[in-house]
C-alpha cells in the first residue's frame, strides 16, 4: 500500500543549520575556520517514499540571524558578523534566503530510513541559482528527521570575497552548510507550529 504524502513543519528548536567559512591568507594555518549557525529558519517538507515526483522541500532564512559559534574575541566576533551581514550578504538589501526544490530520487536505507537527492533553486543576495542536495532522512511517529550538507560558492551569488581581523583573515569562495532538520507532521504540530 502506498504511503500517503504527509506535510512536515520545520521545528528550528529540534534543528541545527550551519555555514562553514574557510580561512585563507595569515590565519589560515591557525585554523581560523569561521562556523556560522543560523538561529531563525522556517519551512516544510512534503514526503512520500512512493511518490517522489510531489515530495518537496521549502525554507525561508532570516539572513540578520546569523551568528559566528567559534570561541573567538568579542571584539572578533562583531567585526565578523558585522562584515557578514553588511558587506557579504547585506541583509539590510537582501534580508531573506530561501530554498525551493523537489526530490528527484529516493532509496531506501532501511525501515523508515531513505536517502533523498532534490534539485531545487536557492536564493542567495538577489540571485536565484540551481543547488542540488542530498540528505539521509528518518520518519518515525510523526517526525521527519533530515541531515546532510551541500556547498554554496559565494562568487555565484555576486557576492565579493572579503578580509576580517585587519586583512589577515581571508575567507574562501566555497561555503560548506550543514543541516540536521527535525520537523513534524502538520497533524501533529499543534497550534503555533512553524510560526
Amino acid at each position: 500500500m502506498a504511503t500517503p504524502l504527509t506535510t512536515y513543519l520545520i521545528e528550528p528548536r529540534l534543528s541545527r543549520f550551519t555555514v562553514q567559512a574557510f580561512a585563507g591568507g595569515f590565519l589560515s594555518g591557525f585554523g581560523h575556520n569561521p562556523t556560522i549557525a543560523i538561529r531563525d529558519f522556517t519551512g516544510e517538507a512534503t514526503f512520500s517514499p512512493d511518490a517522489p515526483a510531489e515530495s518537496s522541500l521549502t525554507l525561508n532564512i532570516r539572513a540578520d540571524s546569523l551568528e559566528v559559534t567559534n570561541d573567538v574575541s568579542d571584539k572578533d566576533r562583531r567585526e565578523i558578523e558585522r562584515t557578514m551581514k553588511e558587506e557579504v550578504i547585506q541583509t539590510s538589501r537582501f534580508p531573506d534566503i530561501t530554498y525551493e526544490g523537489r526530490v528527484a530520487s529516493i532509496s531506501e536505507l532501511g525501515p523508515q530510513r531513505y536517502r533523498v537527492n532534490v534539485d531545487g533553486t536557492l536564493s542567495l543576495h538577489g540571485v536565484s541559482r540551481s543547488q542540488q542536495l542530498a540528505a539521509d532522512i528518518s520518519v518515525n511517529n510523526g517526525l521527519l528527521r533530515g541531515f546532510g550538507s551541500f556547498s554554496v560558492l559565494q562568487t555565484n551569488f555576486d557576492i565579493k570575497l572579503v578580509s576580517v581581523a585587519g586583512g589577515s583573515l581571508k575567507v574562501k569562495d566555497e561555503l560548506k552548510c550543514s543541516f540536521d532538520i527535525g520537523a513534524r507532521s502538520q497533524a501533529d504540530s499543534g497550534k503555533g507550529a512553524g510560526s
